[in-house]
């Protein structure tokens, strides 16, 4: 980068525009319809304040902490993102390594342009990685392609259920956004993929007749802990742990599905009522700043993830854009935990935040 070196997430997302046709900036960074939900994803960071105590014991901070049994080095995780390949070369290999030297997850999308196995051999070692699913109207394909990645080092399964067609996406279909020809998606069935334009190719794909009931064929199929994305309501988040969802992740996707829906922190008080401790509940959405994540731990979540802010990152720097991306992330993590008089992630709670009157 010929610039001085960038010292936040904005200074990135400007950088990865320059970088990006424009075309796939516009699938990147858009959302649904009039992108309401868009905006309030970021907007609804700024309705929350945070309350700080004083003349705590901060002499020793840690980001630490586990989802679903394992330690990573910061509530923070790499959200599934697809066709990380139209923002850089080496895509997702990258960005997983970019997760692996920051100590935290990195899931890997249904669109991503390898499979599990792929991955996994790319990455070596014992690396954080989770993979999530699109569930196909193929079930044999689906059946495979879990059990590969519980076979493959994966350590749950993220099975996104807010897509049963892609939302209205207006700055795609101005475009005429559609797959480059030579990106590969080997985690679709291919006789499924079609070279219209993209949003018509995932309709044709995912299966719309799934319910909660098939969520136990899916756990019978695959040893790895589910964790369900997705969710807004608390009617759902029960019927998630009813079905044995190990994690429910509050999601709107971006806001890329249905406009006028809430933002993520809004929903996630009643989702983490709901869960009532049986399930791990995480956020992603508007995520931008160390703060945004205190203010989510201070609401109920158990980590957040993070899918644009990342992919600026690589857009920008490649591997080493999207760990300075993670450094920046637990810099500032650090950074508000001790500022809030909390020497972990864990020690954050309801009353360190309050609503703006």
């Amino acid at each position: 980068m010929s610039q001085a070196r960038p010292i936040n997430v904005a200074d990135y997302e400007r950088l990865a525009e320059a970088s990006c046709e424009p075309d796939y900036w516009g699938y990147v960074v858009g959302g649904a319809g009039d992108e309401v939900t868009l905006r309030d994803n970021l907007e609804a960071f700024g309705r929350v304040l945070l309350r700080p105590r004083m003349l705590v014991d901060v002499s020793e901070v840690t980001t630490k902490t586990t989802v679903l049994g394992s330690e990573i080095a910061m509530p923070l995780m790499i959200a599934p993102t697809s066709l990380q390949r139209i923002t850089h070369p080496d895509g997702e290999p990258a960005l997983a390594r970019a997760a692996a030297d920051a100590g935290t997850v990195y899931t890997l999308s249904s669109l991503g342009s390898c499979r599990p196995r792929e991955l996994a051999e790319a990455l070596g070692g014992e690396t954080a990685r989770w993979f999530q699913l699109y569930w196909s109207r193929d079930r044999d394909f689906t059946r495979d392609l879990v059990q590969e990645g519980a076979e493959s080092g994966f350590g749950a399964l993220v099975l996104t259920v807010d897509l049963p067609e892609a939302g209205p996406r207006e700055r795609d279909l101005r475009s005429g956004f559609t797959l480059p020809t030579d990106l590969p998606t080997p985690n679709l069935p291919q006789a499924l993929v079609g070279v219209e334009y993209f949003h018509d190719t995932l309709a044709k794909i995912v299966d719309t007749s799934i319910t909660w009931r098939d969520l136990e064929w899916l756990r019978g199929e695959c040893p790895l802990p589910l964790v369900v994305k997705g969710l807004l309501t608390a009617e759902d988040a029960a019927l998630a742990c009813e079905h044995g969802a190990a994690g429910i992740v509050v999601s709107n996707h971006g806001g890329r599905q249905l406009d006028g829906v809430p933002a993520t922190l809004d929903a996630l008080p009643e989702v983490v009522e709901a869960a009532a401790g049986r399930a791990e509940v995480y956020l992603d959405g508007g995520v931008r700043r160390g703060t945004d994540v205190a203010k989510a731990l201070a609401l109920g979540a158990r980590s957040v993830f993070i899918g644009r802010p990342a992919l600026w990152g690589l857009a920008a720097g490649g591997e080493s854009g999207a760990r300075h991306v993670l450094e920046i992330f637990q810099a500032e993590i650090r950074l508000a935990l001790l500022l809030l008089g909390c020497r972990s992630p864990e020690d954050v709670e309801p009353a360190h935040v309050r609503a703006r009157t």
